[in-house]
């Protein structure tokens, strides 16, 4: 059997040929739209123009010639009366061959039926009387051969009613088609047009009104602002002040024959007088920071990739669902897998860090009201956030109250304010540049910004004599910013001795806060704002006074009206006692150097990873957690203006003081009288004509310990002289000056 003949398999050539190359473009290929809507508005204009000149008459052809006269005759013929509709029609194909760089498209068939409606409509109002739309057409009248051909045939088979009818659908279906877009989004864009033209249109109106006070010196009355009688009593004439140091006894026995009896301390009111007629600043005084943000998107899609490989490489199923950007740190949102615990998110802080390339990220595991983690990486670039924008936003503007403020911008970019009488007290701290000051000046120029003088009171203490002390001089001021460190607590007894007598009022009246007896009352009580600048100088130097003072009025100054602001940027436990901390729950804490002082303010981590410059973490009173948040920034400059403009409108070098120096002064006297022997032992020594330790002790029946503490007060108050060699002391006054000093008291 001879051997099968193996086959070779048979291969099949394919020629390949090189892909066409495409035909390139001719010289005027890509301008062939613009030829064409440039031939095509050429010829509207002609057209309109022969319509416009051509007059009927034989020399016509002279004017627009043969071409124009034969155009004028074919559009009378289509169109009659309608006839300047062709070169409209004309015209707006000629901007869509431009615009669209189509020949024909939705929008020329939404312009098609307007222009279709229109002729029919001058068909049904254009034709002469005696004569149906038919009849009008073949004369070139009314809506010429096309419109009265399609109205009369509408006409026989609708009506005039169901013609009206037809002319509404085609007018909404053409402007549908030349729209080209959705109704509900038209009608959306419609609504967004209208809310942005009356904002606009408010701004405008108040910006207005603002630039109108601004403008002049002399202070009138504003309508916009406030409503009050035209006519003002002249302002009363003060005497100046003498300036009394507090520190050194008085020289009793050659100061008594000036003495008059001074009154009781009285509450603190309302003055009507001039500040009736109280402008609020307008906002035009404030620089407008300008605030765009861009959003690098390329950045943040890598920046999702790297946190998602990093946690990847350790083991840790994470997913980035939503990017927040904000002025200074953009916020990845993170969902973790099942059965990763949120310690070991928190764990690979620094290993993030070190991926990102970041200098410092915060970690809020997990974020109040989301099912999520929050990774905080900073911005390449911080942006700034101007007082301005804050004041004039729509949040800003609901909360009617003197004490609103504002503070800055969160991460998604939202205006953050809040109230000072829901807080009711703020501790603010933070370390030397990172931004406390600034934010102090914008929570104060906030208030001054839509608070009157009879709304609102301010008591400023600031050792630092550097950042408050712009504000001298202003209305709003109850006493001249205090700058020196012994004197602050005789200012926070001051204002405790006005919460009482508030309350005392409150109690007579059937009040029970300051709401109530405003509503009630027609002397109306200002609120009163106490801005501590410098907590730590006050503590080194009265720490027993201060601490009880702040104590007392963070417990019971609310209702009478009266709110703390207390800053420091040393966040220590000997400066921020837990005392202090238990009384005032609402909190500010910017960047700090470790987080033991973010602890001391916030009780939590966090603060020492803040950046500075305005980053802040605030947490409000019954938060569970604080919010980031960007702070305002307002110049020295706007401060400066905003001041000047408020006090031209009361011609004051210092601020109308409801409590003298010198009254304070002798309050400061009266403190060391407080013992009930006082006055007996002072009489003894008047009626013996000497004064001793042991004298005391034989006629009052006490021990030493309170003998020698009465002689010590009248030695410093310069009543008796010290000890001489021969340890014998002499009264410096007399009967009668005694009877003067004596009366003095019971009348304070």
């Amino acid at each position: 059997m001879a051997a099968k003949k193996k086959s070779t398999p048979r291969t099949r050539t394919v020629k390949v040929t090189a892909p066409a190359e495409p035909k390139s473009p001719g010289p005027i290929e890509h301008l062939k739209y613009d030829i064409l809507s440039l031939v095509a508005f050429t010829l509207a204009v002609f057209a309109y123009v022969s319509l416009r000149k051509a007059q009927g008459l034989p020399d016509d052809s002279r004017i627009i010639g043969w071409l124009g006269t034969g155009i004028k005759a074919a559009l009378e013929y289509a169109f009659g009366d309608g006839a300047v509709l062709g070169p409209l029609f004309i015209l707006g194909w000629s901007a869509h061959l431009g615009i669209n760089k189509k020949t024909w498209s939705t929008q020329m068939w939404g312009l098609s039926m307007l222009g279709l409606v229109g002729i029919t409509l001058f068909a049904v109002y254009k034709t002469p009387s005696g004569m149906n739309a038919w009849e009008a057409g073949q004369a070139s009248l009314g809506g010429g051969y096309l419109g009265g051909s399609m109205a009369y045939l509408l006409i026989q088979l609708v009506g005039n009613v169901g013609l009206g009818i037809l002319a509404l659908f085609g007018t909404l279906l053409g402007l549908l088609l030349l729209i080209d877009q959705p109704a509900a989004t038209v009608f959306k864009r419609l609504q967004q047009g209208a809310l942005q033209a009356k904002s606009r249109l408010d701004e405008v109106m108040f910006y207005q009104a603002a630039a109108e006070e601004s403008g002049s010196k002399t202070v009138t009355a504003a309508p916009l602002i406030i409503d009050s009688a035209e006519a003002s009593s002249p302002r009363e004439e003060r005497p100046p002040v003498p300036i009394v140091d507090i520190q050194q006894p008085l020289p009793v026995a050659a100061a008594l024959a000036d003495i008059e009896p001074v009154p009781p301390l009285q509450l603190i009111k309302t003055r009507p007088r001039q500040e009736e007629h109280y402008c609020l600043p307008p906002l035009e005084l404030l620089n407008d920071v300008s605030n765009e943000r861009l959003i690098d998107k390329k950045n943040i899609k890598e920046s999702i990739t790297v946190l998602e490989d990093t946690f990847a490489s350790f083991g840790v199923a994470v997913k980035v669902n939503q990017v927040s950007c904000g002025p200074a740190v953009t916020r990845y949102e993170l969902t973790p897998g099942a059965g990763v615990k949120i310690s070991r998110i928190i764990s690979l802080t620094d290993d993030l860090q070190l991926n990102l390339a970041a200098p410092g990220i915060r970690i809020e595991a997990p974020i109040p009201g989301k099912a999520a983690i929050g990774i905080e990486v900073p911005n390449r670039k911080i942006l700034s956030v101007g007082l301005r924008s804050l004041i004039s936003a729509p949040a800003f503007k609901k909360l009617k109250s003197p004490l609103a403020f504002a503070l800055g911008e969160d991460i998604s970019g939202n205006a953050v304010v809040a109230r000072l009488h829901d807080m009711p007290h703020l501790l603010i701290a933070g370390s030397t540049g990172s931004g406390k000051s600034v934010c102090l000046n914008c929570i104060i120029m906030s208030m001054l910004y839509h608070s009157t003088p009879s709304e609102l009171k301010m008591v400023f203490i600031d050792p630092k004599m550097v950042e408050l002390t712009i504000y001298n001089g202003i209305p709003h001021l109850m006493t001249p910013v205090v700058t020196d460190p012994k004197k602050a607590s005789l200012i926070l007894r001051w204002m405790v001795r006005e919460m009482e007598k508030r309350y005392q009022l409150f109690a007579s009246s059937g009040a029970r806060d300051i709401q109530r007896y405003n509503q009630i009352s027609t002397d109306k009580l200002p609120y009163i704002v106490i801005v501590i600048d410098e907590l730590a100088d006050l503590m080194m130097v009265a720490p027993v006074d201060v601490e009880d003072a702040i104590c007392r009025l963070a417990q019971m100054a609310r209702a009478a009206g009266m709110h703390l602001i207390v800053a420091t940027q040393r966040p220590s436990v000997d400066v921020v006692t837990g005392i202090i901390k238990a009384n005032i729950p609402s909190r500010i804490a910017f960047a700090v150097s470790s987080q033991t002082d973010s602890r001391t303010i916030l009780d939590a981590g966090g603060a020492e990873k803040l950046l500075g410059k305005g980053d802040m973490l605030f947490l409000p009173v019954g938060a569970a957690k604080p919010f980031r948040i960007q702070g305002a920034f307002v110049s020295d400059r706007d401060i400066e203006k905003t001041v000047d403009f408020i006090k031209a409108q009361f011609n004051l070098d210092e601020p109308v003081n409801e409590i003298e120096e010198l009254e304070l002064a002798d309050n400061e006297e009266a403190d060391g009288t407080d013992d009930e022997l006082f006055w007996d032992a002072l009489k003894i020594f008047v009626d013996g004509k000497k004064a001793s330790v042991s004298l005391l002790q034989r006629r009052l029946r006490v021990g030493y310990a309170r003998a020698a503490r009465l002689v010590d007060i009248m030695e410093e108050r310069g009543l008796i002289s010290e000890q001489d060699s021969n340890k014998r002391r002499e009264v410096l006054i007399d009967e009668e000056q005694f009877e003067k000093l004596y009366a003095r008291n019971k009348l304070c």
